[in-house]
Formats: structure tokens, sequence, C-alpha cells
């Protein structure tokens, strides 16, 4: 990647309304001087914005190490580097200046060096800023991820490894132009990156202070990744204390099984003996994140029980060595903890969970009989989400956001369960705006529940006056509508364009227990569509609200839930935009890649007792389509192929329904690239003035 310059020319900014003004326009990879025109989000602010990353804590708890990406509009690129300050906060300083990425940071046991990878090679620094070397790895191998052993005399190793042949080249070596993926199985294809016939494989490697000696690949001719793509990373590993053991998640299937399959385990590996054993036979869902205790008497992760479910609750399990015992220590707490970290002594665990739509610090304490955990909250409530809490010399640090600020780190004080920011990587920028106002709402259900819901309030909003309002239907279809600040489905822009937002916890969300998140499987079309009618009746019915301006918005299963509103809203919406959606279930279920979602959440579509899933499929009620919509699509969405997109836009046009389509040909099921980023955001925008505010 080039260096980072976090410049944006003034022609540009002045021809889409950006309104923002640099005053340093050096090549350089540091923060910049930005200057607004006014006090409201753009598209152009939202990505000047700083964005953390990889924070962790060093061996003796006095330094956080961390990186931030900026990125540069004009160049479409962007730059990781990295940071170090005090556990305090105090003597902040950027440690490296390079045009490549630095990630996958990591603190050498003994504190002497941070390490990093930059273009697939393993780096070390001092944290003074001094002494950066590169670590030379055998054969000059690419890396993606490393880790080191507790006492310093290994490193583990992701590095994507040959295994087998699916390329045309490589099957018929005569033909070294030829350009074709040969398969026999399903997941040829996953997310959005076709199967080359390589895999990463986990490698344990002899170090000496820079040096990296034996390599040895310990899944040798294993045709699977470990960790598991596409979402899984080197924290799915952990060594025990004395850098014997080395535990790792992984999903051993292979083609049609691992399709249909959430079936991950826990293995032990030992670096002596070179054996490998499986600890969670048996156990049939997702088996992942393990941690070795303090003393490396015990190992905990995360387990889910019911096969092919992907979200299922997800249970704190711990294997005691000793006794060779499994203990479920999470049954009477009813949310998916996360980002989990024992205390020094081991007696306790710290992590976050979704509790009422915000992501809060809870501290586990063993019970003495060891049959469960004592659970205890302790962060206060409030409208933010806390993430990976870690452990430092005086307490803890967090990283904290909300829906219209993004996320920083902060120190945390689990007496008083309050926080301070000390990472102040945005500071300069949140100064220069007016943010919105945000309100916890509670909306009665067609079946009488209390649905949860966010609103969002335009900045310096007068309550006399009416304003257009967006509803966000989430995707998912499980998953939390908490504090998390988005760069896409930006609620804080929204709003500062003058539009009242509401993000309604419909049936599936998870944060409201695991009975309201597995009520929308095999109901997409049922209750969950509801709630979200009943979201848009709610907010009609206030003061502040023009029900006649309307628009809805959603991306995945969101956009499934555009495309069924589409048909079934009955005249409540003047606009609509779906990103990425499913508008044929049918096709959906024979173009996808993880037959595991699908099977789960609708079975296939020849079987009878799976009819009435179909029936509630977005295209049957085209023949209802009566709003304008706008349709969003990456062609390299393999989880939700684009030609959904695309039959969608055309059903809507050959029934005379003004549409538009905006497809990325380089883009996924997300949009990463800035200038892409940004012309979605008009997109979207220029779609929602013309229909909601004449």
């Amino acid at each position: 990647m080039k260096r980072l310059v976090l410049v944006i020319m003034v022609a540009l900014l002045c021809s889409c309304n950006g309104k923002m003004r640099q005053q340093n326009t050096s090549p350089m990879t540091g923060k910049k001087d930005i200057k607004l025109a006014d006090r409201l989000m753009t598209p152009e602010v939202l990505w000047a914005f700083g964005r953390i990353g990889n924070v962790e804590v060093s061996p003796d708890g006095k330094q956080i190490a961390y990186t931030v990406t900026r990125y540069d509009v004009e160049q479409n690129s962007s730059n990781s580097e990295l940071h170090i300050m005090d556990s305090d906060g105090g003597n902040g300083k950027q440690l490296t200046d390079s045009p490549e990425k630095e990630g996958a940071v990591k603190w050498r046991p003994d504190g002497r060096y941070i390490g990093f990878v930059r273009k697939g090679k393993l780096f070390e620094i001092k944290p003074d800023g001094t002494g950066e070397r590169a670590v030379a790895i055998p054969e000059d191998r690419q890396i993606n991820e490393f880790s080191y052993s507790p006492d310093g005399k290994k490193l583990l190793l992701a590095i994507d490894t040959p295994v087998t042949k699916v390329l045309g080249k490589d099957v018929y070596e005569d033909l070294p132009k030829a350009n074709a993926y040969i398969a026999e199985d399903l997941m040829y294809r996953h997310w959005d990156t076709w199967k080359d016939g390589s895999f990463t494989h986990l490698y344990v490697a002899g170090y000496d202070d820079g040096t990296v000696r034996s390599m040895e690949d310990i899944n040798r001719d294993e045709p699977w990744d470990t960790p598991t793509k596409p979402f899984d990373d080197i924290g799915e590993t952990s060594w025990s204390p004395d850098g014997r053991i080395l535990a790792y998640s992984s999903k051993k299937l292979a083609g049609k099984e691992y399709a249909e399959s959430t079936n991950s385990n826990i293995y032990l590996y030992n670096t002596e003996s070179g054996e490998t054993e499986l600890l969670t036979a048996g156990m049939h869902g997702y088996d992942k994140s393990p941690s070795f205790s303090p003393d490396g008497s015990k190992l905990l992760w995360l387990s889910m029980e019911r096969a092919g479910y992907e979200a299922d609750k997800s249970r704190i399990f711990v294997y005691n060595f000793a006794a060779r015992t499994k203990t479920d220590y999470s049954r009477e707490f009813d949310s998916n903890p996360s980002d989990i970290v024992w205390s020094k002594d081991g007696k306790s665990l710290y992590f976050t969970a979704c509790f009422d739509e915000t992501f809060r610090v809870f501290r586990m304490t063993f019970s003495e009989d060891a049959a469960s955990g004592v659970f205890r909250q302790i962060s206060k409530d409030g409208f933010f989400d806390y993430q990976h809490i870690r452990e430092t010399a005086g307490g803890f640090v967090v990283n904290k956001s909300q829906l219209t600020r993004p996320s920083e780190i902060c120190t945390f004080d689990a007496q008083s369960g309050e926080s301070t920011e000390i990472s102040f990587v945005n500071r300069d920028i949140l100064s220069q705006l007016d943010l919105p106002e945000m309100e916890l709402h509670r909306v009665k259900t067609t079946d009488g529940k209390e649905m949860p819901m966010w609103v969002i309030l335009p900045p310096n909003m007068d309550k006399s006056k009416k304003y257009p309002c967006i509803m966000m239907c989430t995707g998912g279809p499980q998953g939390e509508v908490s504090q998390s600040f988005s760069y896409r489905w930006n609620y804080a822009l929204m709003a500062s364009r003058g539009y009242v937002v509401i993000y309604p916890a419909r049936r599936g969300v998870s944060g409201y227990g695991q009975e309201w998140s597995d009520a929308v499987s095999r109901d997409h079309g049922g209750q969950p569509e509801r709630d979200l009618l009943s979201a848009a009746d709610y907010i009609a019915s206030m003061p502040w609200t023009d029900e006649t301006r309307m628009g809805a918005v959603g991306a995945s299963y969101g956009g499934y839930s555009i495309f069924w509103l589409a048909g079934n809203h009955n005249r409540r919406f003047k606009a609509f935009i779906a990103h990425c959606g499913i508008f044929d279930m049918k096709a959906m279920y024979t173009t996808t890649e993880e037959m595991f979602f699908e099977n789960w959440e609708t079975g296939p579509f020849w079987e009878k007792a799976n009819e009435k899933v179909y029936e509630q499929s977005p295209v049957n009620f085209i023949k209802n389509w009566d709003t304008p919509i706008l349709v969003f699509h990456g062609e390299h969405d393999y989880r939700v192929p684009y030609t959904q997109g695309l039959a969608a836009f055309n059903s809507a046009r050959m029934m005379n329904i003004p549409a538009k389509l905006v497809v990325f040909p380089e883009e996924t099921h997300w949009i990463l690239r800035p200038q892409n980023a940004i012309l979605w955001q008009r997109e979207f925008f220029a779609w929602m003035d013309k229909w909601l505010k004449y």
C-alpha cells in the first residue's frame, strides 16, 4: 500500500459539499490538522477519522501499544501505524512511519520489543521507537499473524500453505496461462474469495532474540484453514504458561461437510512430542477462543451447543487438566460473552457482553462448588459499548464507542464502573462537530412484547417541527443492535442530514436474551418484520416525525427486510434502500456457500416441511411493489450473490417503479475502498433526499 496521505483536494471537497479543509498536506503517515467548514458530519469527515485497532498491553501492564488506521481518499488507500502510550494515557507517541500497514501487534514476553507484521514480514521495534528490525522467516515465507510463546523461545506463525490443486494452471502444468477454478465439492468460494488450493496453517518456530530457527507446520497436509476463515484470527490460539502446549480452534472439515457444519473444535498441540489431542469430542457446535489460566491448570473456551446454528448462545466452558472435567459456567447467564480475560490470580474472568442493546463489562467469579459461575456487571449503564477489556498495572483498559462516536481507548475502574478516555485519536474532529442526541425507546410489538429501539435525533433539533425519518433494518438475521460505530451505516451522518433515525431491536437480534434471538429462524418474513412495522408506526406517532416522509434501509438480512417490506408495508414508506439483500430465497439457497446457515434458517426448498419459510420470500410479494427503491451490491459478494440485487432491480423497473442500481465490481459484502464508500454515501443521501425531502 502507498504511504498514507490524508489529503483530500479542495476542489474535490467543494464539488461534493464535503466541507472539510486540511492545513497539512505533507506526505506523512501521522495525524493531520483538519478544519471543518461547518459543524455537521459529512461522508468526507467520516473517512477522516482515525480507527483504533490491535490494542495490546505490555507484559508489566505499564504501556499500551496500538495501531491507528487512516484513509487517503484522493489516493483511495489506507495505512496503519503503530503507536504507544502509558497505561494512564501519558507519553503517547507514534512509533512507526512507513508506507506499508503495520498490524498483528504483539509484545515480546520480556517487554523489550514489540512485534508486528508489515506486508507479510515480521518486524520488531523497541518501545522507545528505536531498533526497528526485520525478523527473517525461513524460506522467506509470508506470514499473516504471529504470537510469542510465554517463555519467548518460540513463535507461532500463521502462513498460507499450498495443499490442493484447484487452479487450472496447477492441474494442467502445460497450460500456465489458463485461468480457471476447478471444483468437485462445495465451499469452492467463501464470503469474498475463491478457494485457490492454499490454506492457512499454524507453524511453530524456534526463536532467539530476533532470529527464527526451525519451523514446523503443525497442520501439515490439512485441507482446511487454521485459524478458521473468514473472521477468525490468532486470537483462536493460546499458549500454556510454560510454552509446552498450544491450544487452537479449527474446523477440520472440507467440502460439503464444511459447508453444512459449524463444528469447530479445540485442539491441544504438544510442542515436545508433536502430538495433537482433540479436547472437544462430542461437542458439535462452534468451539472457539481457547485461553489458558495463568497457572496453566485450566483452559477456557466459548462453546455453542446446537450444531449448525452460528448464532447459538456462547457458553463459557472450562477444562480442568487435573480432574479432566469440562464445566459450563454460564448456564445462568443469558448473553454471549466475548473478549474474555483471566484475572491475574485465576479466580475470576472479565469480559464484555451485550444486554439491552449495549455492551457492558462483567466479572465472573468461580464458585466453590465448581458447578456454576457468579456473574456481576461491573460497568455502569449508559449509551455506549465497551469492548476488548485488558488488564493493566493499575486497572483495566477498554475500547469505548457510541453510535455517534468512533471507538477510543479508555481506562476502566472495576470498582466504580467508570471509564476515562486516554487515546483521543479523534478529539480534534469531534470537537468541531455538533453531534446528534440519542434516546432509547420501548416499542409495543404486535404480540405484546416490549422491543428496544435506538432513536437518533438531528443535531440541534427543534421538536416543534416535523422531520423525515429513516428506519434502519439490521442484518444478521441475528446480531447486536448496540452502540457500535459504523463507517457505512452511520447514524450520526444520517441524523446530521436532518433525519430522525430509528434502529429497532427486532426479533432475532442479540442482547435481549437467547429466546429473542432464536425467534427469527424460519420466520424471516413473520414476527421480525411485524416488529419493524410496529417500530415504523410508533415513530410515525411522534409529534416531531413527518409520517408522510419515511424511508427504510438495510443490508444483508436487512436487505431481505427491505425487499419484504416493499411488498407488505401498506404505503408506510416513501423510499427504500437495500444493500446486498436477499430477494429470492430459493435462488439464495442454491448459490450461497455457508449451507449450515441456510439449512438452519430455511432448510432446502424442495422439502415440504419448509414450504412456509419460502412462502415468505420477498420475490413472492413483487406484485405489491409500489415504492422507489435503490439497490446496492458488491460483485464479489459470495455470501449473498450479487444476482440477488440484479433480480430485485430488474423486477422493479419491469413494473415501472422508480429504481436505481449501484454495483461495485471490486467490492464484497462490504464497501471497503474510501472512494467507493463515499460514492455509496452520496448515492444513499441523493436517493433519500429526492424522495423524502420534497
